[in-house]
């Protein structure tokens, strides 16, 4: 056997072809087929070739192991030659991210191309550079962007898109401000939060009446030769800053220790990080060189480009993706109806395709099915809000359960963890972002200081642990098993820590300054999730593993990238409102989150709001769990049960809200396929359906870069 190397390139003269399934960790490398090969193009073969310098091939057609070994040439890709350019690269896209991200959603408000668990914007950006490699790889080798630097960009910009959007900045400006500014004598809210709020986290001086300057000018705009009083934001900046790392961090280690678990152990399929995976590949088996692709990228492109032809010009008729359940059903007890919208989006059904038949069919059904349950209870006269009420305490019993299984099911793994915390095996932790101990013990001192922040801010110091434990250990975990396990593009939930305290005791009898600082943090931290980091760590970390970075090195490029984008989307969240007028911004970050918050606890205060009878709420949230525990053990001894607990403990969110018909139409268009084509065509319709995502996403990116440039006016899009 002989083989030489040209150009970087492995040729061999052998018959065979080597198997691109061989995991880098083996000894060698098994061919299983026979057909010519002159050239071996596949990347995990050169990752191998490259870390393990020798080549053991194993013929099928003899009955014992015939080695040559031959040194081959590293792979240009396997030096990480480019790693430093794609960090440099990776930087302009974060600040290029977090300009476009607040442009676009704060200051237009045309499309929310930042707030989804997959941003747009990333993804548009990922193609932008993706183009530009291989143009340049038709010039020089050297200009050409290898896969793992294309990634390693891409993971920059999908943490900086959240950060700059609904993850943290969009949501840490305004909240400073809008308890001051909407104060007045109907809400009563400077009597009962201002005299609570720490001055050390506002920009204004709590005991100095409503709508101060600071807090004006940010809403009404500066006045002419009057300066931006960057002094007043400088000290509730820098403490926020503190917990905001503090929460940032808990998030980085929760990913390390649940990666082993979520992405080798349960094989989770991580729909939002296939995507890139498939764009940053220029194999000759990629999927982006499926004809199929093509197809379903025109659908989308097609639609929206006549769409945007609407806005420019109304004469020429727009194709509707959005329609209202509501609007057809206006008889008794059907007009009753919650918000039941019909949104057709590409892109969710493209993400959708790639789940499990149970997981989607558990989305849609356990939406109708409340619903209808919703229906029938007024029909009865059984009051909607008592209804809302107990929906929200299943979930909580849902909640609960799920997270007790998920645990429960991975308690070698968490052994396994323990372990190597307490220095029992230093080997468990290899190649793991953080290491074990560093995770661990980080997660526990990152909340215990959290908790040590807000019992200095006043909050009551029992009070802050449970709303960090609720917060990191119950509702985040759920959030992120949606998107990895269900796909969702969205993470919302339906409660919050105090929902769970008002089980056992009225909220008001925490009192005034509790009450104040849970507010604050629950805007920051619970009301929204769109943008959760901790989805973002997760994906980003299954998409290390197609690339040849070493995860630990993963670890200061995310700190890296957050660290940049924070800085630059809050201050330019700071600057266009007062040069602006945040009057004139995006309404709903601006404005409706936070006072959402604020006016529901100012309730709260006031005694206004009666909790349910603890056999009441206290039997939901029971019959919740129950429900969730048998969803789960019907999942796991019966191969046929088609529900999955999740669908039900996600069926009031506003995600589901939101995507539940597509879900309908990808469980459909799944179901004819494996039902007259087998896994087959399941395969070859996959190409189809990326190109969907593609397709909605890169017009989306379009429209905004037109809105920008040339105030063009885009479509809607379902999400947005």
């Amino acid at each position: 056997m002989r083989a030489a190397v040209t150009d970087n390139r492995i040729i061999t003269r052998l018959p065979y072809v080597v198997n691109p399934s061989t995991k880098k960790n083996f000894s060698c490398i098994v061919i299983k087929t026979r057909r010519p090969l002159s050239l071996v193009r596949d990347e995990r073969f050169r990752r191998l070739v490259g870390a393990e310098r020798k080549v053991l091939l194993r013929m099928l057609d003899t009955k014992r192991l015939v080695a040559d070994t031959k040194t081959i040439a590293k792979p240009v890709e396997d030096k990480q030659r480019g790693l430093g350019r794609a960090v440099v690269i990776g930087m302009l896209g974060v600040l290029g991210t977090a300009v476009v991200v607040t442009q676009a959603e704060m200051v237009l408000s045309s499309v929310r191309i930042g707030y989804l668990q997959m941003p747009p914007v990333a993804l548009g950006l990922l193609l932008l550079l993706a183009m530009l490699a291989n143009l340049g790889r038709r010039i020089s080798k050297r200009l050409a962007l290898t896969k793992t630097e294309l990634l390693v960009v891409y993971i920059m910009m999908l943490v900086s898109a959240m950060v700059s959007s609904h993850g943290i900045a969009q949501k840490l400006v305004p909240l400073l401000v809008i308890p001051n500014y909407f104060a007045d004598s109907s809400n009563g809210w400077q009597s009962m939060f201002g005299a609570h709020t720490p001055r050390a986290l506002v920009p204004y001086s709590p005991a100095g009446g409503a709508s101060q300057p600071v807090a004006a000018y940010y809403y009404d705009k500066l006045p002419r030769g009057v300066d931006l009083p960057w002094h007043a934001w400088v000290t509730p900046l820098l403490n926020w800053g503190v917990l905001v790392c503090l929460v940032v961090f808990s998030f980085l280690c929760l990913a390390s220790l649940l990666r082993r678990a979520w992405i080798e152990c349960e094989k989770l399929s991580f729909p939002l990080a296939q995507v890139p995976i498939i764009i940053a590949d220029d194999g000759v088996d990629s999927p982006l060189r499926a004809r199929s692709l093509r197809f379903g990228l025109l659908i989308p492109v097609c639609i929206y480009a006549i769409n945007g032809l609407h806005q420019a010009a109304p004469s020429i008729p727009a194709i509707p993706l959005t329609f209202l359940v509501n609007d057809f059903l206006q008889t008794p007890p059907w007009n009753a109806l919650y918000y039941t919208p019909v949104l057709i989006s590409f892109a969710a059904i493209g993400f959708f395709f790639l789940l499990p038949l149970d997981i989607l069919l558990s989305i849609w059904a356990f939406f109708l099915l409340s619903r209808l349950l919703q229906v029938g209870a007024l029909a009865y006269n059984v009051d909607g809000v008592a209804f809302s009420s107990s929906l929200k305490c299943q979930t909580i019993g849902a909640y609960v359960t799920i997270v007790g299984m998920l645990f429960w099911a991975s308690r070698a793994h968490w052994a396994s963890v323990w372990r190597s915390a307490t220095g029992r095996d230093q080997g468990a932790d290899s190649g793991e972002m953080l290491p074990y101990p560093v995770a661990f013990w980080g997660l526990i001192v990152s909340m215990l200081l959290s908790v040590c922040w807000l019992s200095v801010m006043g909050m009551s110091i029992w009070l802050a642990a449970f709303e960090l434990v609720v917060c990191l250990f119950l509702i985040c975990p759920i959030m992120a098993r949606s998107t990895a396990e269900a796909g969702l593009l969205m993470t919302e939930t339906t409660f919050r820590p105090i929902d769970i305290f008002a089980l056992f005791a009225p909220v008001h009898s925490l009192g005034a300054v509790n009450i104040t600082m849970v507010s604050f943090f629950d805007s920051m931290f619970l009301r929204d999730q769109r943008g959760l980091l901790l989805t973002g760590f997760l994906d980003s970390l299954r998409i290390v593993d197609a690339t040849t970075l070493p995860r630990r090195k993963l670890f200061p490029i995310l700190a890296g990238a957050v660290t940049l984008a924070l800085v630059a989307a809050v201050a330019m969240n700071i600057v266009l409102p007062y040069h602006i007028g945040a009057l004139n911004m995006d309404h709903w970050m601006e404005q409706g989150s936070s006072r959402w918050v604020f006016n529901d606890d100012a309730e709260f205060i006031k005694g206004g709001v009666h909790a349910q009878p603890f056999w009441a709420a206290g039997g939901s949230a029971i019959a919740g769990a129950v429900l969730a525990g048998l969803l789960y053990l019907l999942r796991v001894t019966c191969y046929w049960w088609p529900f999955h607990p999740l669908g039900y403990a996600l069926m009031g969110t506003w995600s589901t809200t939101e995507f539940w018909f597509s879900c309908l139409l990808a469980w459909l268009f799944k179901s004819l396929a494996l039902r007259y084509g087998g896994t087959r065509m399941v395969t070859q319709a996959t190409p189809f359906f990326l190109g969907l995502v593609i397709g909605e996403f890169g017009m989306a990116v379009l429209y905004v870069l037109l809105n920008l440039a040339f105030h063009l006016q885009p479509p809607p899009f379902p999400w947005g």
